[in-house]
C-alpha cells in the first residue's frame, strides 16, 4: 500500500491489475478448509493465473477514492519472485498515483504557507523534545491536542452558513469524501 499521511485511508494507493480483456477482476478467496472464514486478497501477484486466480496481463495505479490510473504497465511474470513478489517494481503505477495525490492536494484548501512553517517547527521542536524531555512532550502535545478541539469546533461551526455546508464543496477543501467531511464536522460540532 502507498500511504499519503495527510489523507489516510481516504487515498491508499497499490498496484491495480487489468486481465487481458480490460476488466478488473474482483477479490480472490482462499478457502483454507475447516473454519468459519475465507481469506481474500486483492494484492496484485495473486492474480498470477495459480490457485484458481485470474491471470492478470497489466498494472495500474489505483486508489480507495475510486480513481484508477489511465496507464496501464504490462506484467511480465517471469521477473516477479514468487517467494517475494512484493519486492517487484511497482514504481510506475506509484507514480501515477502519487500524481493522483497531488492533483487532490491541488484541489484543497491552501493552509497559509506562515502557519504551514510555523507547524513544521513545532513538528521539529517536539521531535527533538521527545529524546531530551519525553513527559515534556507528552505534557507539549496534549496542549496541541486540547487547542486544535477547541479551533476545530470553532471552524466547524463558523463556516456553515445555517443552510447547511454543500458536502461536496467541503469534501473536496479537505480532500476525503462527503461521508468522511461529514463525519469530521460532525465530530467536532459534537464536542461543543
Amino acid at each position: 500500500m502507498w500511504e499519503s499521511e495527510e489523507f489516510g485511508s481516504e487515498h491508499e494507493g497499490r498496484p491495480g491489475v487489468l486481465l487481458a480483456d480490460g476488466s478488473e477482476p474482483g477479490p480472490v478467496y482462499f478457502d483454507a478448509g475447516s473454519g468459519p472464514s475465507v481469506h481474500r486478497s486483492s494484492d496484485w501477484w495473486i492474480y498470477d493465473g495459480s490457485l484458481g486466480a485470474p491471470s492478470a496481463t497489466e498494472l495500474r495505479g489505483t486508489c480507495s477514492c475510486g480513481w484508477r490510473g489511465s496507464a496501464t504497465y504490462p506484467i511480465d511474470w517471469s521477473a516477479v519472485d514468487r517467494r517475494r513478489p512484493y519486492m517487484a517494481d511497482t514504481s510506475e503505477p506509484e507514480a501515477d498515483w502519487e500524481t493522483h495525490i497531488a492533483e487532490v492536494t491541488s484541489r484543497t484548501v491552501p493552509v497559509p504557507a506562515d502557519l504551514t512553517a510555523l507547524l513544521d517547527q513545532i513538528e521539529a521542536r517536539l521531535t527533538s523534545l521527545v529524546a531530551d524531555e519525553p513527559l515534556a512532550a507528552l505534557r507539549a502535545a496534549a496542549a496541541l491536542e486540547r487547542l486544535t478541539r477547541r479551533v476545530a469546533t470553532d471552524a466547524a461551526f463558523s463556516f456553515d452558513t445555517g443552510d447547511g455546508p454543500e458536502w461536496g464543496a467541503v469534501a473536496q477543501a479537505l480532500g476525503v469524501s462527503e461521508k468522511t467531511a461529514r463525519s469530521r464536522v460532525t465530530r467536532y460540532v459534537l464536542r461543543r
